[in-house]
C-alpha cells in the first residue's frame, strides 16, 4: 500500500468520476463520497434501482457492495451506471468466499471493484449446528492463513483483498487481540484492512491508536455512529444513529487517517435509519462534505 498506489486509485476514481461535483467529494481525503450499500439492504430488496438512485441524490458516487439482489453482474452493472454510481469494493463473508472465490472474484471485477473484503470470519473446523462459541486463537491464525493465499490470488488478477473488522476482533484470545493477531500474521502486500471506525469504539479500542501504530495497513474506512450509554448493562447494544447524531467524534479519527496517506476510500455505513431513509442519507452525507483536509 503505497502513496503511488493511492494517488493512483483516486486519479482514476476522479477521472471516471469526471462530471462530479466537488461538493460529491469528501473532503479528509480528497476521495468521491462513499456509501456501503448494506445501509439500504431493505430498499434494494423492494426496488433495486429506487435504491440506488436515492443513494445518488443524497451525493453519493462510489459505493460498496454488499446484499445485493440475485442477478447477473452486467445487470447490476448496468443499474449502477444508470444512477452514476462506481462500485469499488465489494464485502463477502468467508464461508462464501471458501466455497466460491472463483467465481466470486470474477463476479466482483465486472461489477469494476478494485477491493474484494471479507466481511466476517470463520472456524478452522466448523462448531456443531446450533451452538455459538467464540473463536479461538487457532481460528483466527486459520484466518490469516487464508486471507494470505486469498491475497495472493486476487492481488494476481488485479484486485486487493481485505479484512473488515466489526467487535469480535478485540475481545481478549487467550492472551491475544484477534485484530493484532491477523495483521501480524497477513503479508501487507496481499492483504489490506479495512477499519470500520464505529466497531472499533465499540468494541472498546480506538482506531486512532490503531491507524497510528498500523498506519500503512488500513486503506479504507466505514464511517458509522453509535449512541453509547455509559450506565447500559454489559453487552447491551448500543443504538445505531446517523452521523454527527451518536457520540462518535471523526474529526481526530480522519485526522488521524488523513496523515497515514494510505486511505484510498471511506464509506458512511447507515446500520439502521431513525427517520426516513432518503433524510437519514442526505445527512451523513452532509456530514462527510463538511470536513476539510
Amino acid at each position: 500500500m503505497t502513496v503511488s498506489r493511492r494517488q493512483f486509485v483516486t486519479g482514476t476514481a476522479v477521472a471516471t468520476l469526471g462530471l462530479a461535483t466537488r461538493a460529491s467529494f469528501a473532503n479528509p481525503f480528497g476521495l468521491p463520497l462513499g456509501i456501503q450499500l448494506y445501509s439500504v439492504r431493505k430498499e434494494m430488496a423492494e426496488n433495486f434501482d429506487g435504491a440506488l438512485a436515492g443513494v445518488a441524490e443524497a451525493g453519493f458516487t462510489e459505493v460498496e457492495a454488499a446484499a445485493l439482489p440475485k442477478k447477473p453482474a452486467k445487470e447490476i452493472r448496468a443499474s449502477l451506471d444508470k444512477a452514476g454510481l462506481r462500485c469499488v469494493s465489494a464485502h463477502h463473508p468467508f464461508r462464501d468466499l471458501h466455497a466460491n472465490f472463483e467465481e466470486t472474484v470474477a463476479y466482483d471485477k465486472e461489477l469494476g471493484c478494485q477491493f474484494l473484503i471479507c466481511s466476517s470470519p470463520s472456524f478452522r473446523t466448523p462448531p456443531p449446528a446450533g451452538s455459538h462459541p467464540a473463536m479461538a486463537l487457532d481460528d483466527w491464525h486459520y484466518m490469516a492463513e487464508q486471507f494470505n493465499v486469498m491475497g495472493e490470488k486476487t492481488l494476481a488478477s488485479g484486485v486487493h483483498f481485505g479484512y473488515h473488522n466489526h467487535t469480535p476482533e478485540f475481545a481478549a484470545t487467550e492472551g491475544k487481540t484477534p485484530l493484532l493477531e491477523l495483521i501480524r500474521l497477513t503479508d501487507a502486500k496481499n492483504v489490506t484492512f479495512e477499519l470500520d471506525c464505529g466497531w472499533v469504539i465499540v468494541g472498546g479500542a480506538n482506531p486512532i491508536d490503531l491507524l497510528v501504530t498500523h498506519p500503512h495497513r488500513f486503506s479504507m474506512l466505514h464511517v458509522k455512529d453509535f449512541i453509547v450509554d455509559p450506565h447500559a448493562p454489559k453487552g447491551t447494544e448500543p443504538k445505531v444513529t446517523e452521523l454527527g447524531l451518536g457520540g462518535i467524534d471523526y474529526a481526530p479519527i480522519f485526522a488521524q487517517a488523513a496523515k497515514t496517506q494510505h486511505i484510498v476510500h471511506a464509506f458512511v455505513e447507515q446500520e439502521a435509519f431513525t427517520m426516513p431513509w432518503k433524510q437519514s442519507l442526505k445527512l451523513d452525507a452532509d456530514y462527510m462534505k463538511k470536513f476539510k483536509g
